[in-house]
């Protein structure tokens, strides 16, 4: 065939492919004009449906059904009777702990008297910015009692007013306390008309001359001691951001509590699915000077864009952001407001999505997906771009138990979307026939090496820098072999946080056999060693964790080493895996290690993994093998010792507010006291 026939035969190659594409996309688009159309003539029925008399007349009963279907899958999210019983002791234990978070709080007389002489080294200025808008007298005057009622008297209350001519008693109010306060600390300014919660608040920045900057709603309390607080911080720390954890109340009393909402210290993965910090956030004057004020087009979620730029740029400062875990701001939920249900607001979620890609885009972020889950509305799945698709290298440890091996990687084949990659099984002395025939099998594909290592003693950490040094690829993924993939694309959804460089290792979401959590990220401290433990261990799988935080991707201290992903850079940068952890904790220890590093660890929930744990091994610490059990409380001891400082201090994404001897984020019945 001669060269010019050759050109006409990949133009016919070409050109016939590009009419199949074409009749195609016809087709779809055929079948999405049909679907279109049935869907506009769902809708009319669904509107007429609901402007029927029939309809209306059922409400009660609709209601009913609702609350029933409702109650009904969160029973079965839980998964048991088992959880249902726990999540029921958990409950009372967090309603017996309501009173330690509310009024009882409050400092005493003497408690009070003792604070408000305290001289501190600088005296801060605190300007809480509230924009009014039609506040009913009540609350208008509870919440400005809730400020000058403060512990600490350094502050002024700047309030800019966008209320109607029906509301004109809001001035008034305010200016019968400003006259009581008799010290200019009450700055009041009536706007010519009503701008938005974006304008109207940066309107009251116009009136403050604090050097510190607190946002604060006009239907909300704070507690008698949050500046207080926030200057305590302010003695030893020069932050340049300050938020503390916030309850939601309702009613005509704080004690009347909703929920409590414990949060971690500043977590960027976190802050981007959803808006964790929200109140009570404070911040230095020269921090809004640098990033800007509010932006009208986020109106709805304007706090949640402020306070991604404000985070991205306060985090470049050596204690720049700093958590305070204690309640000390109260959310009040009525008809309409965002705390009652932010459905109440829903042009706030699409400002939420605009306002994190936004953020996303100024960290050079492209191509990225933002989508609700299955929790709130608010708290969002992102999906990265991978900027590019490197080689993978697979590390998995194996002795014997080919029926478990085989199963490992047959999953990973069969079902990866990912194509890049190879498989090291690390060999460590098997003598079973069945494993070495399997062994001589998968030699024969292309991707999957056989790498023997001879250990005197097993050594987990060992195999696996072993399995790291003959590794080819530009990622690491450690698997263990009694693992077996359930998401497609869970090569992509851990690579797309391993790709960046701020991240350092990348954990997954693991189940047992019976759809039960066995990972959902490690806090150190926790359990009965105070060493590491797993956060929402042996939940149902469809249960949607502490604050929606099993739907969504966020920093921890900790992942598993089961299923882990790493940059070979980063995993060489800190020597590896520690082979005096032969066993136990060699995976937080790793984590740690990159933490100290500067690199955030990310749990995601949208890698899922079936996981047979121990099944190869047998456990280290259910008292079945007492040498196992002697073996993993001397490394749990190193463990403690090598890291006491970091243990000391408490994990920064689990507030110390939650008991250590739980899992799933339980209170501690009696919380250490603000007033020492």
């Amino acid at each position: 065939m001669s060269e010019e026939e050759k050109d006409i035969d990949i133009d016919s190659y070409y050109k016939e492919l590009y009419l199949e594409e074409k009749e195609k996309n016809e087709k779809l688009v055929r079948e999405l004009c049909d679907l279109e159309a049935e869907h506009k003539d769902l809708t009319n029925k669904v509107d007429m449906l609901k402007k029927s008399m029939i309809y209306r007349m059922i409400m009660p009963v609709r209601l009913l059904w609702s609350h029933c279907k409702n109650a009904i899958i969160r029973v079965k999210r839980l998964g048991s009777v088992k959880e249902v019983i726990r999540k029921l002791k958990s409950k009372k234990i967090e309603r017996s702990a309501y009173k330690y978070h509310g009024t009882q709080s409050y400092p005493t007389p003497e408690e009070r008297a003792e604070a408000e002489k305290r001289q501190f080294k600088k005296e801060h200025v605190f300007s809480i910015l509230i924009p009014l808008y039609n506040t009913p007298e009540n609350f208008l005057r509870e919440m400005i009692e809730s400020v000058t009622a403060q512990t600490y008297g350094g502050w002024e209350l700047c309030l800019a007013d966008g209320s109607d001519g029906e509301h004109g008693y809001v001035g008034d109010i305010v200016g019968e306390y400003a006259k009581a306060d008799g010290k200019g600390r009450i700055r009041y300014k009536k706007l010519e008309h009503n701008g938005g919660i974006s304008e109207n608040t940066n309107a009251c920045f116009d009136l403050a001359e604090g050097d510190y900057y607190a946002l604060m709603d006009h239907d909300d309390l704070l507690h008698p001691s949050a500046l207080y607080e926030y200057m305590k911080v302010l003695e030893d720390k020069d932050a340049w951001f300050i938020y503390s954890d916030e309850a939601t109340f309702k009613g005509d009393s704080v004690n009347n509590m909703i929920t409590l909402h414990f949060k971690p210290d500043f977590a960027p993965d976190n802050l981007r699915a959803n808006n964790y910090i929200c109140h009570f956030s404070a911040f230095k004057r020269e921090l809004i000077e640098k990033t800007g004020r509010f932006r009208s087009e986020y109106d709805g979620s304007q706090d949640h864009d402020l306070i991604l730029r404000l985070t991205r740029e306060a985090v470049k400062y050596e204690n720049g952001i700093v958590h305070v875990p204690h309640i000390l701001y109260y959310w009040r939920s009525h008809e309409g407001s965002t705390a009652a249900d932010i459905n109440a607001k829903t042009y706030a979620i699409d400002a939420a999505k605009r306002a994190v890609a936004d953020s996303l885009k100024s960290r050079g972020f492209e191509n990225f997906e933002i989508e609700s889950t299955k929790a709130f509305a608010t708290i969002f799945r992102i999906r990265y771009a991978l900027t590019a698709r490197p080689k993978v290298s697979i590390i998995i440890p194996n002795k014997d138990h080919a029926g478990d091996l085989s199963r490992c990687i047959t999953s990973i084949m069969d079902k990866s979307s990912y194509d890049d990659y190879e498989i090291i099984v690390v060999e460590n002395g098997s003598t079973d026939k069945d494993t070495l025939d399997y062994y001589d099998r998968i030699r024969k594909a292309k991707n999957v090496r056989i790498l023997e290592v001879s250990q005197d003693e097993f050594n987990f950490s060992n195999l696996i820098n072993k399995g790291a040094e003959a590794a080819t690829g530009e990622y690491l993924l450690l698997m263990n072999n009694d693992t077996e993939v359930i998401t497609r694309n869970f090569i992509e959804e851990m690579l797309m946080y391993a790709q960046r460089e701020d991240v350092g290792a990348v954990g997954c979401k693991l189940y047992y056999p019976d759809l039960t959590i066995q990972h959902a990220g490690i806090v150190i401290g926790l359990g009965a060693h105070r060493s590491a433990g797993h956060t929402h261990y042996m939940l149902s799988k469809d249960n949607l964790g502490y604050m929606g935080r099993l739907c969504y991707a966020q920093d921890v201290t900790a992942v598993t080493g089961a299923c882990l992903m790493v940059s070979r850079k980063d995993f060489d940068a800190v020597s590896g895996f520690d082979e005096d952890f032969a066993v136990a904790l060699n995976d937080v220890d790793f984590c740690l290690k990159l933490r100290h590093m500067g690199k955030l660890n990310v749990f995601t929930p949208f890698a899922e993994l079936y996981h047979y744990e121990s099944r190869s091994r047998g456990s280290d610490i259910n008292g079945s093998d007492d040498t196992r059990a002697k073996r993993y409380d001397r490394e749990s001891a190193a463990f403690c010792e090598k890291w006491a400082k970091d243990l000391e201090a408490g994990d920064p994404y689990y507030n110390p507010n939650f008991s250590l001897d739980h899992s799933n984020y339980t209170l501690k019945a009696h919380p250490a006291p603000m007033v020492s």
